[in-house]
């Protein structure tokens, strides 16, 4: 027998889980209401009728279009108006009762768009309260499942990232329990699997959404029963967000509690999507991908991971690292650093040398002087500042300056005023401008140019002639070690 609920109970929406009167069986009885709608949509006398629709090459099994469930609706629910047979349609599939198989968007459209009706199993009724455990499983399974439809969203590669260290300890048990399902799941007929994708699929997009949509389990029963301080901050698969300032469904909103916006939330609003434009989001595989190139570039530079050679000189009694440093000629080591960035090579004494007289060959070497002298200035003492800020703009800045620097108008006013106040930091922005500068066009052109190309090739053939030298040396070194002392050992016994 139908619950005792009208249709206008429906048409109104669930009710306001945030009220203080919570009414657990009315709302269990709606589930019923609506769970008894769906069942009769489903007869097959007097239901909607559910076909195998023919696409391009392929098949698509058990589904129906919207104009048949607003059609439905209308005829048997004695709704007048299309719009509003719409609105309870878009609100039984907002509790995932039925579900468009193009997108995860759960709302009804009177078109021809395709739905299939979910499993009774994951009916709202059954009270579901999924964990991220679940979660986890299930995109785990997805990943070991080679087909493009099942392919992960960058929000759900995100989510799976997120959750991977989050249970880090039981990530072995969660991926033999995702193993475990797929090969129980390839053992059913084709178009089941497929099926029960589809419905698994859009029970997850009820429970955890697509980001920007409707999340209609945000004030489920249970959890409202049970939440004492209503602005608490709450962890989510999605972040860290205030419940207090949750968006919520056009369900559990009344129209009473609509405002139309002001001017103020309107650019709130719109300075928010700004901020969001300018951010910059990076897929989890490419940071792996530039740790990995980073850890690998510096690999031989790291001497945790690479024995360094020549060996240190107060471990082991080669002294040939000191014979090198008071030669002052860069290893091949040294010189190959100098390619990795234009830091790189700025932090080498005989590489900033070397880059300095490249740009002197170019007559541009006022940039990288500007650059150094700014270096300089964040060391001098504080007395001296005022005066050597005020001889930086002198000679790089000022109107017939003699080594004028090539400086954009929004740096060179940011400058012009930070002068007002002088201090270690006035020509942060410029100094920014310049060094990328250099680094987009002199840099380049130095790593190509003879002056280090030829360094480079000339290191690598004395790197060799010098190792077995070293060598040498060392074995004269220890026989003539072992020389002196049998003539010291001589002497004494003679004496």
């Amino acid at each position: 027998m139908m619950p005792v609920l009208s249709i206008p109970t429906l048409r109104s929406g669930l009710p306001d889980c945030r009220s203080s009167d919570l009414n657990v069986p009315v709302h269990r009885q709606l589930w019923l209401f609506i769970e008894d709608i769906v069942t009769r949509i489903q007869d097959e006398t007097e239901g909607v009728p559910i076909r195998t629709v023919k696409s391009f090459m392929t098949k698509i099994p058990s589904v129906v279009t919207g104009a048949d469930i607003v059609q439905w609706l209308m005829k048997n629910l004695t709704v007048e108006d299309s719009a509003e047979a719409m609105h309870i349609g878009s609100l039984i599939a907002a509790q995932g009762y039925f579900f468009p198989i193009s997108d995860h968007v759960l709302c009804l459209r009177d078109d021809g768009t395709l739905y299939r009706f979910q499993a009774p199993y994951f009916w709202p009724s059954n009270c579901w309260e999924p964990e991220n455990t679940d979660y986890a499983i299930y995109l785990c399974k997805r990943t070991m499942q080679n087909k493009t439809r099942l392919e992960l969203a960058d929000y759900e590669a995100e989510n799976l990232a997120r959750l991977q260290r989050a249970f880090a300890r039981k990530w072995e048990f969660i991926y033999m329990q995702a193993e475990a399902q797929v090969k129980i799941d390839r053992k059913k007929d084709k178009i089941e699997r497929k099926i029960l994708d589809s419905q698994e699929r859009a029970f997850w997009d009820v429970h955890r959404p697509v980001p920007g949509c409707v999340n209609t389990t945000e004030m489920d029963i249970r959890k409202c029963r049970r939440m004492k301080n209503p602005h608490r901050v709450k962890k989510s698969v999605y972040g860290v967000v205030e419940e207090g300032t949750q968006s919520q469904s056009p369900i559990h909103t009344s129209l009473h509690h609509c405002r139309k916006g002001t001017k103020e939330d309107v650019e709130k609003e719109i300075l928010f999507l700004n901020t969001q434009l300018d951010r910059h989001c990076l897929k989890m595989s490419k940071v792996a991908e530039s740790l990995i190139t980073y850890a690998e570039q510096y690999m031989e530079y790291d001497p945790f991971v690479t024995t360094p050679e020549p060996s240190n000189p107060w471990t082991s009694d080669d002294p040939t690292l000191w014979d090198l440093e008071m030669s002052k000629e860069p290893s091949q080591q040294r010189v190959k650093k100098w390619g990795f960035s234009l830091e790189e090579a700025l932090k080498d004494p005989v590489g900033q040398e070397l880059f300095l007289k490249f740009l002197e060959s170019e007559f541009s070497s006022e940039n990288l002087r500007f650059w150094l002298a700014v270096q300089g200035l964040k060391s001098v003492p504080q007395q001296d500042v005022a005066q050597r800020v005020q001889d930086i703009w002198a000679e790089f800045l000022a109107e017939g300056a003699p080594s004028s620097i090539n400086l954009d108008s929004h740096s060179y006013e940011i400058t012009s005023q930070n002068l007002k106040d002088p201090g270690r930091y006035s020509y942060e922005d410029a100094q920014d401008h310049i060094y990328k500068l250099m680094k987009s066009d002199s840099y380049p052109r130095f790593l190509r140019s003879s002056v280090y190309q030829d360094l480079l090739m000339a290191r690598k053939k004395p790197e060799t002639e010098q190792g077995r030298r070293t060598s040498l040396e060392k074995f004269t070194r220890s026989m003539g070690k072992s020389l002196t002392g049998k003539r010291l050992t001589g002497l004494m016994q003679s004496s």
